[in-house]
């Protein structure tokens, strides 16, 4: 399960955030530098400065010279090295470019969170990002990206965005087989699949990335939520909130995400939690997700890093930060979570049928 950090040196905290003033710009205003991460400067750059001259009448007497100590003196301690992903310093990185489909039409239960833990846990490390919200009618190259956001929605708003997404589609077919990072939650994996029918019997076809299918049920999973997920041979909790009525199937062309711990999973039936396909991960789980998950946010991050540098994915090695907040946050969602175990919603016995709740 999580592995925590007992017995290894001590992470330096993470920076405070800032707080943006807006201020009329000043006279003799100057930009801010081109280098965002200038290089620590080396005690052999600094230019030393000339002694200063001696003032009799202030001058103190020099102490009195004393013999050598029987102990030596310890040596002050190091100072910490700067963080690295690989052999270089991180700041050596190209930027991370995240593309964030729909952000005004699909962001329900915070998912939007999920796009400012991965900007933080990058630039924490010295890794620049450029973020770059893609709306309706815009259609991007998908594969300049390294990651791609997908987030959740009701109905209504999916229905808007799955018009649309058929245009995209294409495009983000080939960025995902081209090893590109895609996070999907909700709206976004039911969408990724083949097709989606609504309780209301409305069908929205998908992109066929993922090998699913959705259909509208009778009751809504509505609980926080916890699975087992394995990237790479290793394999942690990943916790959220599930808020869904679809059933999801998988077929034999993806794997799912994870195996349900506590919650109802793709069905509430098979204990299979979202679907995966090469680098694609989709999930029910909001929260938002990654903020409550620093291991998987890395996982996203190690991974966009890899192809975006064309190193194997055993070659890419994150510097470690100070999660003690991410982890308390991730162990009170699993506490809730395994609280509400063996039932099917937070709210049972409350039922849908097409849209409306009865009981």
């Amino acid at each position: 399960m999580s592995e925590r950090k007992n017995g290894k040196a001590p992470v330096p905290p993470k920076p405070a955030p800032k707080t943006v003033v807006v201020r009329r710009v000043p006279t003799g205003y100057e930009a801010e530098p081109a280098d965002r991460y200038p290089r620590i400067a080396r005690a052999a750059d600094v230019e030393p400065k000339p002694p200063k001259a001696a003032d009799p009448a202030t001058e103190p007497l020099p102490a009195a010279r004393s013999d050598p100590p029987m102990f030596p003196i310890p040596a002050a301690p190091p100072v910490p090295a700067p963080h690295f992903t690989r052999t270089g310093h991180s700041r050596d990185h190209a930027p991370l470019r995240i593309a964030h489909l729909y952000p005004s039409l699909l962001n329900v239960a915070g998912d939007g969170g999920n796009l400012i833990a991965l900007q933080r846990r990058a630039e924490w490390r010295g890794i620049p990002v450029e973020t770059v919200a893609v709306e309706k009618d815009e259609t991007p190259d998908f594969t300049k990206f390294d990651i791609v956001l997908f987030h959740g929605g009701q109905d209504v708003e999916m229905a808007v965005a799955a018009r649309d997404f058929a245009r995209k589609s294409p495009s983000l077919r080939e960025a995902a087989a081209d090893g590109v990072v895609v996070f999907a939650v909700c709206a976004g994996l039911q969408l990724l699949g083949h097709r989606y029918i609504s309780n209301d019997a409305e069908e929205m076809l998908g992109a066929d990335i993922l090998d699913l299918e959705t259909r509208g049920g009778p009751q809504r999973f509505m609980q926080h939520a916890a699975c087992e997920v394995t990237i790479d041979g290793v394999t942690e909790t990943v916790v959220g909130f599930e808020n869904h009525s679809g059933l999801t199937e998988l077929g034999m062309g993806c794997e799912s995400f994870g195996r349900v711990i506590a919650g109802a999973g793709n069905n509430g039936r098979d204990g299979l939690e979202g679907a995966r396909f090469r680098n694609v991960f989709a999930t029910y789980l909001h929260g938002p997700c990654l903020p409550k998950n620093p291991w998987l946010t890395d996982q996203l991050i190690r991974l966009a890093l890899g192809r975006a540098e064309g190193l194997p994915r055993g070659r890419v090695f994150l510097a470690p930060l100070d999660d003690e907040l991410e982890n308390r946050a991730h162990d009170v969602a699993l506490a809730k979570a395994m609280a509400n175990l063996g039932k099917r919603t937070a709210l049972e016995p409350a039922r849908l049928v097409r849209g409306q709740k009865i009981g």
